[in-house]
């Protein structure tokens, strides 16, 4: 039954996803920049991405690993050997979404106690699971490498859980490919086994230490060693400012002044709505139970940030991250509250026979009844994110705005180079080399053929006004206009078959965006 419930919800996330693509709300930023990553991997390259290295960094070979370390990307590029088209990479990130159910299953199936109320228990949590809105958010947004963290973060807790420290290693092993801050997760991972007694391994508070020096070791090693080896920048993502300039300096202001860096995790207060969605939905159990732990150093890195804005909401990949370990932990927080409820009632009743048989008929219950408000809870919570969309006949349909898209997409010939507007790029990945229509410098230039859009605001430019400077100055260059949609904006443009000499002066760079 478990492998049928993981199978449905493959099958769910890979239609969410596919219809997302199809109606034109994946992007270059990020579809397109792992699909180039990936394809590199395929022909034994170090993951380049032309679309992220010419935005971000300027250079047109250059390899995710300095963006992100997340080598375990490339364990995808044989899906590109067998079927080369980026929508693989939304149906790999279904299936291992999917693939964390049995591991969550399992787990408060161990935790409940087994049987009947353990199994209907399991059922619930893996469900809620499901349909949560961290992995709808996830969903929606493209490919992220956050697709291996979920089912790696589940088989690690289990297996921890099971006192089989082996498979739990490997697991932990595999984790730090999926990014440089999983060495954090791994150091969080050792608190647990220090402070929790529900784990059975030999010699467990050593190994907890050992893990917390290794995990943030690695993150270091990560950050200031392999990523700049890669061609990135270690303070590409310092996004602490407010706590110092580099870590050594963040660390002291926390340790010095701890309430000025404690309200920095509810400041602005879109970081609080954030935390709370978090836990809400399993009623803050979480916070009972070790289980939570490695998930507190994630946290602390992502609401602690006063740059990056996305880091903070309810969108976007990152919550994936975080929904195993607070879900298993409220699964070990309701077992604990179980027994404290269960303890407190036996110690305080006093009235006869009859009391008491009311209190032993609760043992062991109350958290089997948790579980199933658990799943209510996420259900209560599905009309206020991605999942709802489904139920909508105009989700999986394309409106003007796709059509024209996809429209635009079609005039491309294959086997050029195109610099495009984020959505039109990944109907191109394919037979093209596409870049991002951007006004970072004059990148244009070396792009026959641009997608652009003269009245609604796309990624690369802060204002529709500065695309329209940007067509302009194409136009000098002369380029031609093939193609033009009025209402939508979208348009395609030709480059002519020399380009003038000296270039004409373009908009400032980064300034004019």
């Amino acid at each position: 039954m478990v492998g049928a419930v993981t199978g449905l919800f493959a099958v769910i996330y890979s239609a969410f996803s596919l219809t997302m693509y199809y109606t034109g709300r994946t992007a270059i930023y990020d579809l397109g920049i792992f699909y180039q990553a990936v394809k590199s991997y395929s022909e034994f390259k170090p993951g380049y991405s032309i679309a992220k290295g010419l935005h971000n960094f300027g250079v047109a070979d250059f390899s995710v690993l300095g963006d992100h370390w997340s080598p375990i990307d490339a364990l995808l590029a044989p899906l590109i050997w067998i079927h080369d088209d980026p929508r693989d990479l939304l149906v790999a990130q279904a299936v291992l979404f999917a693939l964390a159910i049995p591991f969550i299953w399992s787990f408060t199936r161990t935790a409940l106690g087994g049987g009947r109320k353990g199994t209907i228990g399991a059922y619930c949590v893996s469900l809620a699971y499901g349909i949560s809105w961290p992995i709808a958010g996830a969903a929606a947004f493209n490919f992220h490498e956050v697709a291996f963290a979920p089912v790696l973060m589940a088989i690690t807790l289990e297996r921890l859980q099971k006192g089989k420290l082996k498979t739990a290693l490997a697991a932990m092993v595999v984790l730090l490919l999926v990014k440089e801050d999983m060495g954090f997760f791994l150091a969080g991972i050792g608190l647990c086994l220090i402070i929790t007694r529900a784990i059975d391994i030999p010699r467990q508070r050593l190994i907890g230490v050992a893990m917390i020096v290794i995990g943030v070791a690695y993150s270091a090693a990560a950050i200031y060693v392999f990523i700049p080896a890669m061609g990135g920048r270690a303070d590409y993502y310092w996004a602490y400012r407010s706590l110092g300039p580099n870590a050594p300096a963040a660390v002291r202001r926390i340790v010095t002044d701890p309430l000025y860096a404690a309200g920095q995790l509810f400041t602005p207060r879109l970081k609080l709505h954030t935390e709370l969605e978090l836990f809400a939905p399993f009623l803050f159990l979480s916070l009972l139970s070790p289980y939570t732990l490695p998930a507190i150093p994630l946290i602390l890195e992502r609401f602690l940030n006063s740059k990056f804005p996305n880091w903070t909401t309810n969108t976007f990949h990152y919550n994936a991250y975080l929904v195993v370990p607070i879900a298993l932990g409220a699964v070990d927080g309701a077992v604990r509250l179980d027994k404290w409820l269960t303890w407190g009632w036996r110690s305080t009743t006093r009235q006869g026979t009859r009391a008491r048989k009311a209190g032993d008929w609760a043992v062991g219950k109350i958290a089997p009844l948790i579980t199933v408000l658990f799943l209510a809870t996420a259900i209560a919570f599905l009309p206020f994110f991605g999942w709802w969309q489904m139920l909508h006949p105009s989700f999986f349909h394309r409106n003007a705005v796709a059509t024209a898209e996809a429209h635009a997409a079609s005039l491309i010939p294959p086997g050029v180079v195109v610099e495009t507007t984020g959505n039109v790029g990944p109907f191109l990945l394919t037979r093209d080399t596409v870049e991002v229509w951007d006004c970072y410098g004059d990148t244009a230039v070396t792009a026959p053929w641009i997608v652009a859009n003269d009245k609604t605001q796309q990624f690369g430019f802060f204002h529709a006004s500065k695309q329209q400077a940007r067509i302009t100055w194409l136009k000098k260059l002369g380029y031609t206009v093939v193609w033009y949609d009025k209402p939508t904006g979208y348009m395609v443009l030709r480059a002519p078959a020399t380009l003038p000499s000296p270039l004409p002066a373009v908009v400032p760079a980064k300034t004019a965006c």
